[in-house]
């Protein structure tokens, strides 16, 4: 077994869709990124290729590369269950956590682990998402951003 730990944040502004572990979120605001920018997969997908010294998001999706233009991440994150499957690696679990002031998460949670397990290849029970403010403080408490982390545990074949 390998254990990776994956980190993800972007602004949170007007004109752009709020998209968490794949859901939807109606909200004022949305992420800012070249893809979809949902920072719960991209933090998931830093922690796995980190467990299998893959290397990280930007090596396998740059964001210079038009094709990953507004992207789903939901996809970006098949592609790595893929990539590290293809190294000898498979899903053990994750444990993942959404910083964002606003909206609250609770009523998407039980979503997002269902999408998110789906693509892992991996029970639900694999999957935790949990979410918290960060009190008002910072970029993130003042409604201007959003972070995720998370760990990951894979297998060997």
């Amino acid at each position: 077994m390998r254990i990776g730990l994956g980190f993800d944040s972007h602004r949170l502004v007007e004109g752009r869709k709020l998209v968490l572990g794949g859901v939807y979120i109606q909200h004022e605001k949305g992420l800012l990124g070249h893809s979809d920018a949902d920072v719960l997969v991209h933090a998931i997908i830093d922690s796995l290729f980190g467990a299998c010294a893959l290397g990280d998001i930007g090596s396998h999706f740059s964001d210079k590369d038009p094709a990953y233009k507004d992207i789903d991440s939901m996809l970006l994150l098949k592609k790595t269950v893929e990539i590290i499957e293809e190294n000898g690696f498979t899903v053990g679990n994750i444990d993942a956590t959404v910083i964002i002031e606003k909206p609250k998460l609770a009523p998407y949670i039980l979503k997002m682990r269902e999408n998110l397990a789906a693509v892992l290849k991996t029970d639900i029970h694999n999957v935790s998402v949990k979410a918290k403010t960060n009190e008002k403080l910072g970029e993130v408490g003042s409604g201007n951003a959003a972070e995720a982390m998370c760990i990951a545990l894979v297998k060997t074949k």
